[in-house]
C-alpha cells in the first residue's frame, strides 16, 4: 500500500493547520481522476473530487488548532510539529511506502524527523512539491484543503461575518483581526498569536485606537 501526506493551512495567521493522509493499493485511480495539487484546482473541482478520492482510498485527517500551534511553538518548530503530525497519520494507516510533502528546506532531515515518531517500518520519501510529483500526495492535498475550507466557513459563521482565508496577505483576514482588536482589546479566537503578522496587526490596531481617541 502507498500513502501520500500533505497539509493545508501552514502559513495562515488565523485558523487551523490540517494534515491529511491518503492510502491506496496504487495511484492508477488518482491518475484517472487527474488529481492535481489542490492550489491548482477550483474549490468546486476539489469538492467534486473529494468523494471520488474517498471511494478508492483510506483517508485520515488531523486538525491542529491555532492555540495548539502557538503552544507547540513555545518549545518547538512548526516543521517538527508538522513532522509529528505526519507520523501520527502514518501510524494509523501503516503503508509500505509513503510520500510526504517536505516542509523543511532539507528533505532528508524532514523525513528523518517523521521516522523518529513512526512505530513501524516504512519506505518514506519526503520531497518538495510532492503534491505536484505524486498523485497520491495530490489527493491528500485535496482532502486537507477541502476540510480546511469547511473549517474556515465554520469559523466565519461563528463570528457572523467572513474572516477571509486566514492568510496574512488576505485583506479580509487582516481587517477582521484589526477591527476585533480595536473593539475587544485582544486577539479574536482562532488567531495564531505567535505569528509576526498577528503581533504587527495588534500594534497597528492599538496605534489606530489611540489616534482615534486623540482626534
Amino acid at each position: 500500500m502507498i500513502c501520500g501526506i500533505d497539509e493545508a493551512g501552514r502559513g495562515p495567521v488565523m485558523g487551523p493547520l490540517v494534515i491529511a493522509a491518503v492510502a491506496a493499493e496504487d495511484d492508477l485511480r488518482f491518475r484517472e481522476l487527474q488529481v492535481k495539487d489542490s492550489k491548482q484546482l477550483t474549490k468546486k473541482k476539489r469538492e467534486e473530487l473529494l468523494p471520488l478520492i474517498k471511494e478508492c482510498s483510506q483517508t485520515e485527517t488531523l486538525v491542529i488548532s491555532a492555540a495548539e500551534i502557538d503552544s507547540y511553538r513555545l518549545t518547538g518548530s512548526l516543521n517538527d510539529l508538522e513532522a509529528e503530525a505526519f507520523a501520527q497519520l502514518l501510524n494509523r494507516l501503516k503503508p509500505e511506502t509513503a510520500y510526504a510533502d517536505a516542509a523543511d528546506v532539507n528533505e532528508e532531515r524532514f523525513a528523518a524527523v517523521i521516522l523518529e515518531h513512526v512505530d513501524f517500518k516504512v519506505d518514506l520519501f519526503a520531497r518538495h512539491k510532492a503534491d505536484m510529483l505524486y498523485p497520491v500526495v495530490s489527493a491528500a492535498s485535496i482532502v486537507a484543503k477541502t476540510l480546511r475550507d469547511e473549517l474556515i466557513d465554520t469559523i466565519s459563521a461563528e463570528f457572523g461575518e467572513p474572516i477571509g482565508s486566514g492568510y496574512p496577505g488576505d485583506e479580509v483576514t487582516r481587517n477582521f483581526i484589526e477591527r476585533w482588536i480595536r473593539k475587544n482589546g485582544t486577539f479574536p479566537p482562532h488567531t495564531r498569536t505567535s505569528w509576526k503578522t498577528a503581533k504587527d496587526l495588534y500594534s497597528q490596531a492599538k496605534i489606530t485606537k489611540i489616534t482615534d481617541w486623540i482626534d
